[in-house]
Order: structure tokens, then sequence, then C-alpha cells
């Protein structure tokens, strides 16, 4: 499916980064801005239905199967099964879309969306090495600029800084719709404030500081990682101002409030 899930309600970014990387390693899982673009890219395996019902595979997929599979019968049982995988994982149940998923990466490793359903839920379980294996895989296969954050993310939680420039510089280079690059920006910032350049960070989001004309959840989603970076490198009055410009737009937007009083405002 290509068309996209309707927004969740945002969650603080800074403030679930610092929670989660307070824990052990194989726990660290971007709940904040690249969740929501790790959600959105199931879209390619399945496309929602009846609610509580298992998602519709997208006919191009099935196409693809059909065309791998050696038997109709086996290709129909694996479209079932890649179904199952991406329901499971629409629904938070990662370890059942793994496991239900396995057959199809396994007899159908030219099938880019088996290895796309696996790797967003190896992500989603912190198994950062197989998830960008997978969501690798997937590119080989068929490129999708909307996993490309989540690689990111990845390589971001592995630490390989080259890793995490060079899938910044693709997401670039595929121009692929604003909120690909707004999620590709905020890992690419937040790798660099994870190395120390907390004034490299903030170049890099300062580049998305301009207000369009319609704002977007993306847009908030840049000012607040923006606002955050300039309150931990003292800047308090770019900081409050940030904060400000986002309650102005959507007061309930993270815990935005809570970062205006703590700031004196």
């Amino acid at each position: 499916m290509r068309a996209r899930r309707a927004p969740r309600t945002p969650k603080d970014p800074a403030l679930e980064r610092a929670q989660i990387e307070s824990r052990e390693t194989e726990q660290w899982i971007d709940e904040g801005s690249v969740r929501a673009e790790a959600e959105a890219a199931t879209s390619r395996a399945a496309r929602s239905s009846a609610p509580r019902r298992s998602p519709e595979v997208d006919p191009e997929v099935v196409a693809e199967i059909h065309a791998a599979a050696p038997d109709p019968r086996r290709a129909a049982r694996l479209t079932e099964r890649l179904a199952a995988a991406s329901a499971a994982l629409d629904r938070e149940r990662f370890d059942d879309a793994r496991r239900m998923v396995s057959a199809v990466v396994r007899e159908l490793p030219y099938v880019a969306a088996g290895h796309e359903v696996q790797g967003l839920a190896l992500y989603r379980t912190g198994k950062w090495r197989q998830a960008a294996a997978s969501l690798e895989l997937a590119r080989q296969v068929r490129p999708d600029p909307a996993l490309l954050p989540v690689l990111a993310d990845c390589y971001r939680a592995m630490k390989r800084w080259p890793a995490v420039e060079q899938v910044w510089r693709d997401i670039k280079e595929a121009s692929p719709p604003h909120e690909v690059i707004a999620e590709g920006r905020i890992v690419a910032a937040g790798a660099l404030a994870d190395q120390g350049d907390l004034k490299g960070a903030i170049a890099l989001m300062v580049q998305a500081a301009k207000a369009p004309k319609k704002v977007r959840e993306h847009h908030l989603r840049q000012w607040y990682v923006l606002a955050d970076l300039l309150d931990r490198a003292g800047d308090t009055v770019g900081a409050a101002r940030w904060f400000r410009e986002i309650a102005v737009q959507d007061a309930e937007f993270a815990d935005v409030r809570d970062r205006l009083r703590g700031l004196g405002r």
C-alpha cells in the first residue's frame, strides 16, 4: 500500500530519546520522529482494509510474489503470511511480525516487501544490525526513500557515524517527500549531537527553520528538535523562541508547555 496512515499524536522526541538512551543499548528505540516514518513505510507491503482484519497486500507486491514463487498455491500462502505479518507490525506485535514474515524472506529473497516488514520489526525491537541488514536488502531489491530515515537511525544507534552521513546524503539526492527529508534531517542532527557537535546539529536544523505557508507536523518536529538543541547549547532565548512558535501552532505538541515553563516563559 502506498497510502499513508493518519499521523499519531506526536511525542517529545528529546525526552523520548533521553529516556530510551538511559536504558541498555539493545532497548534503544526512537519512539518519536522516526517511529512515524517506520510506521508509514509499512504501507509498501500492505493496504489497510476493514478494522482489525488482515491488510490487503498491494497488487504490485502480489504480482511480484506470484512471479517469484514456483507454485500458485504457495504464492497465495506467502501472500497471506505477508499480509498477516504486516498486520502484526501495524498492531505492534513485532515478534509475531518477524516470525510470520520469515518464510516470505527465506523463499522470496527478491521480493522487497518481506525484507521491509522484517527490517521494521527488527528496528522496533532494537536489533539494529539485523534491522539495517534487512533494510539494506530491501533497498537493493527496490529502493524506497521512506525507509532511509529508519536505516539511518539504525546506524545512529550503532554509532556508525559515516553510515549515517551517507544515508543522509542518499535521502537528499533522492528528493523524497518533505516528511522523509524532515525525518532524515532529525536523525542526522541527532547523530551530530551524539558526537558532541551541537553547533553542527543546530546548523543542520536551522535549515528547516523557515516558516512555510502551511505548517504541518513534520515542521513542528523539526522546530522542536532545533529548540531542544538550542536549549542544550545554552541558548535559552533561541530555544524559547522556537518552543513558542510550536505552541502557537499546537499548544498540545509534546511537552512544549513544560519546556516553556522550564525556560521561565
